[in-house]
């Protein structure tokens, strides 16, 4: 059975060697994302009160309504509704369809910048944009993670189900690296130890084994976590739903299509979202607004200035309105729900580090950079030993008895 177990983690790690090393490398990137691009982007973040001739910020929702009076061929899709201290307003922006088009027309940027006195345009950009540009660079990295920048086939989104095919693969490996990571009850310490003072070859096998050995617990969450944000509704919510019941998200009850202008504006749906939050004993202030066009939803999320990803527990809470009727659609409120509603709940918060603040950031990061060293290892251990079959077997057929070309030993 060993050798069978063998061969499948040295095919399936081949083939997810290299993308795993991209993901653990920007993984351990994009635990920082703000405060990463919030240096090389200050546009989208800060403003300078001594460039706007005026002391006074105004609200987001009045920012917001300047910009779309001084361009209105946009609308804003997803805007904060509170500002960090000395902040600017970083909204995301779509063109609207122009009366009797069938479609709207296409813009080179879908985020800006807004200064929080004037709400003048300070910084733009296209999110997600294949550019290594100082302003599309954390973008980039961000979308690389999980997409690899694939292009989508029509409706389908390519990038992620690969991804998510990556991470099935990873999960199943994870189980087949440990089983064969211990062969025998008598040698199982040998699994956990470093040999530092022993050769190139003896200390690289070590980190490969033992170092996914020690973490194999935080790779499995990583591996499940991957697989359940990239093929969550094809797979995952299907094999929770074997357990538990799931409640639908609103998105799910709804079938895309062309984008739609909702009937009710902002500043009602929010003082729905209130009423609604209240009746749901939420507690964390506003904290942003989206609408989908494609869906014809409104989003409202509860948190403070800066943590729209979330920052400790099990993320923000979502209440969403049809932007219609303005009817409430259902929400997502941590800690609520089915046990299948609190599973999918953690997906996000794990994968990211940030059910635990900083902390698990931190460890996200170290964590992103120990995937990438086991995929180096891994590759460098299968070329040395592929190296050594080949030796061998131009040997054998020479008639010659190999001497300096043995593999380490498992």
């Amino acid at each position: 059975m060993r050798p069978i177990l063998s061969l499948l983690h040295r095919w399936f790690g081949l083939f997810i060697a290299v993308f795993l090393f991209i993901a653990g490398l920007t993984g351990a990137i994009i635990a920082w994302d703000h405060e990463l691009d919030s240096v090389l982007n200050p546009g989208f973040y800060h403003a300078d009160e001594s460039t706007s001739g005026t002391s006074t910020v105004k609200s987001p929702l009045e920012l917001a309504a300047q910009f779309e009076k001084e361009h209105p061929d946009l609308y804003i899709t997803f805007m904060p509704l509170a500002l960090e201290e000395d902040g600017a307003l970083s909204a995301m922006v779509a063109p609207r369809v122009p009366a009797g088009a069938d479609k709207a027309p296409e813009l080179d940027f879908n985020q800006v910048g807004l200064n929080p006195y004037t709400a003048e345009i300070q910084a733009k950009r296209e999110w997600g944009a294949i550019s290594l540009a100082r302003e599309n660079l954390l973008p980039f990295i961000y979308k690389l993670h999980y997409s690899l920048h694939i292009p989508d086939l029509g409706s389908i989104q390519t990038g992620i189900l690969f991804m998510g095919i990556v991470g099935l693969v990873w999960l199943l490996d994870c189980f087949i690296a440990l089983s064969i990571s211990f062969p025998s009850r008598a040698h199982w310490k040998k699994s956990f130890a470093f040999r530092w003072g022993s050769s190139r070859q003896k200390v690289t096998f070590d980190l490969h084994r033992s170092g996914g050995v020690w973490v194999w617990g935080l790779l499995l969450i990583m591996a499940i976590t991957s697989l359940s944000m990239n093929l969550g509704s094809q797979v995952v919510r299907p094999i929770v739903g074997l357990f538990s019941t799931l409640t639908p998200s609103p998105f799910e009850l709804r079938a895309f299509g062309n984008p739609t202008q909702p009937a009710f504006n902002r500043e009602s749906i929010i003082a729905r979202a209130q009423t609604q939050a209240a009746a749901e004993e939420i507690t964390a202030p506003l904290g942003g607004i989206f609408y989908s066009p494609e869906t014809g939803l409104y989003g409202v999320g509860f948190y403070t200035p800066g943590k729209d990803h979330g920052d400790g527990g099990l993320g923000n809470p979502w209440l969403y309105f049809d932007g219609k009727t303005g009817a409430y659609a259902g929400g997502t409120i941590p800690g609520k729900g089915t046990a299948g509603d609190i599973f999918m709940q953690l997906q996000f918060p794990l994968h990211s580090g940030r059910i635990a603040g900083t902390t698990g950031r931190v460890v996200v990061t170290i964590l992103g950079l120990v995937i990438a060293m086991l995929s180096v290892t891994g590759i460098i251990i299968w070329a040395r030993k592929r190296r050594s079959r080949l030796a061998t077997r131009v040997s054998n057929s020479n008639g010659i008895v190999p001497l300096g070309n043995r593999a380490v030993p498992d």
